[in-house]
């Protein structure tokens, strides 16, 4: 079979009918803890067999999308936007974009930093940014420690390349490839509180991320307060394919 004619081919059912309910869940349509249609109702919507919608369930298990109870159904378990460096923080929340208001973006000295991260020099960008939801409401409030080089050091008066860290940290040479990651629930204090429109006390994700490059050497060190409402964690463990 050339390779025009397998692009011609038509997709399997299985794969519209996981695409399908994917969509409905992250834009909302099933919410995060409901329970979804019975096997029997969704192979009559969608025209497959009861073997097809479990291959669907099972593949929206393995993205966490959904939780799967014996004998009592499928529950969505996506609630928001999941804590995964690989996808960058500029990822949809339910359908829809995150706007981000830069706070801070300066070269900073920090010999302490350079310390506890082991990093060569101790002079480092420190970018501060809130994200809200397209109605205004901040979900997040992120504070950036990255080395003050190449395109890194520029980021002040240039900005940063299409927008985004993970571009910047690209241009400048600098690749994640491994990292640490603490997450707890603190309350917030009353300047945090101010910057996402929250009342001093309230109950936040706390996160801690080191990154590293390949080599081990640093790459960016990032405290983050984050909306339990709209953030969840999600790890996994052994070799991804």
């Amino acid at each position: 079979m050339t390779a025009d004619a397998a692009a011609a081919r038509p997709p399997k059912k299985s794969t519209l009918v996981a695409e399908s309910l994917r969509r409905a869940i992250l834009t909302g349509r099933y919410r995060d803890g409901q329970l979804l249609p019975g096997e029997q109702e969704l192979a009559a919507r969608y025209e497959v067999s009861r073997g097809t919608i479990r291959k669907v369930l099972a593949q929206l298990g393995e993205e966490s999308l959904i939780n799967t109870r014996t004998g009592v159904g499928s529950f969505v378990s996506f609630g928001g936007q999941a804590l995964d460096q690989r996808l960058g923080w500029g990822r949809a929340l339910a359908g829809a974009e995150l706007a981000t208001t830069v706070l801070r973006a300066e070269i900073i000295a920090d010999p302490d930093l350079a310390v506890g991260v082991g990093a060569a020099s101790s002079r480092f960008l420190a970018l501060d940014r809130v994200r809200a939801l397209p109605d205004g409401t901040p979900v997040s409030l992120e504070r950036s420690r990255v080395p003050a080089t190449g395109a890194l050091a520029d980021v002040p008066h240039a900005g940063l390349v299409d927008g985004s860290l993970t571009a910047t940290l690209r241009e400048a040479g600098l690749t994640p490839a491994s990292g640490e990651q603490w997450v707890s629930v603190a309350a917030l204090d009353l300047d945090d509180a101010a910057l996402l429109e929250r009342a001093a006390g309230t109950l936040f994700l706390h996160s801690t991320r080191l990154v590293r490059d390949a080599s081990g050497d640093f790459v960016e060190k990032v405290v983050s307060w984050l909306d339990p409402d709209h953030f969840r964690v999600h790890i996994s463990f052994g070799e991804t394919t």
